[in-house]
């Protein structure tokens, strides 16, 4: 399942730095994955933030394309059915880090 993890969080990476426009930089952060890798989550942060919710509306809308890049671009048994959500703990802890190097 890491090794499937792993793999998907690459081609997710690559097919949104491919698909996504000039407004936003688009991160993947992590993918979670079902133990019947029916279902997969992948989770996103984007430079800027005020950014975000864009983001990820045009990640959720892409969701279609994902899965046929996907199919393309790796040979699974499985293709799992995609979740997009933002990466809140990522977002916390880059918020703590601002904090911690403004004092």
């Amino acid at each position: 399942q890491d090794k499937m993890r792993q793999l998907l969080r690459e081609i997710v990476a690559n097919f949104f730095s491919r698909e996504s426009g000039l407004r936003s930089l688009i991160t993947v952060t992590d993918i979670t994955i079902s133990p019947d890798f029916k279902r997969a989550t992948v989770y996103i942060t984007t430079i800027p933030t005020s950014e975000e919710e864009r983001a990820l509306e045009f990640a959720k809308r892409k969701r279609t394309e994902l899965r046929d890049y996907i199919a393309a671009t790796a040979k699974l048994k499985t293709l799992p059915v995609f979740e997009v959500k933002i990466d809140e703990g990522e977002r916390n802890r880059q918020k703590i880090d601002s904090l911690l190097n403004q004092g």
